[in-house]
């Protein structure tokens, strides 16, 4: 499986993390829009990395912000994307199981410990995408409003 993770300055730090650990998980990490500059917008990685994870549907997406609220709030804004926050392990499984989500939003300053990251980033990539007829008719209502809007 493909991950694409992207990090603005506040971020960079466990997205450097995060990719060590996904490496050695044997997952695939690409890093579509890296930028080094002391201070940069998330928009720009957001934007990216829901693009990527749009167009590359056998993979998941990670932003991660100081409060991984704006990255959410952006990647959400790409056509196809379901960006889900998570601070823990709950809202990572909720996310994917009842709102199929495909790119996991994380805050460097509220949930810095790398063992809860990962926790959150494995219950987040082996959680299902959702089965039921229920949540399946509400990603449609959501898509069918995308397309006309």
């Amino acid at each position: 499986m493909t991950i694409y993770i992207g990090a603005d300055y506040r971020g960079r730090e466990l997205k450097n993390k995060i990719i060590g650990y996904l490496e050695n998980c044997n997952y695939e990490v690409i890093d579509p829009f890296s930028d080094d500059r002391e201070v940069n917008d998330f928009t720009d990685f957001a934007f990216s990395v829901g693009e990527k994870v749009r167009e590359d549907k056998n993979s998941l997406g990670i932003l991660i912000c100081g409060s991984g609220s704006g990255v959410c709030i952006a990647a959400n804004k790409v056509k196809g994307i379901r960006c889900v926050r998570a601070a823990t392990t709950q809202d990572a499984f909720l996310g994917r199981d009842h709102d199929g989500a495909n790119i996991l939003a994380l805050g460097s300053e509220i949930t810095p410990e790398i063992d809860l990251v990962k926790d959150i980033i494995d219950t987040f990539i082996n959680t299902p995408m959702p089965t039921l007829e229920r949540r399946i008719k509400r990603f449609k209502q959501i898509e069918k409003y995308e397309e006309e809007n």
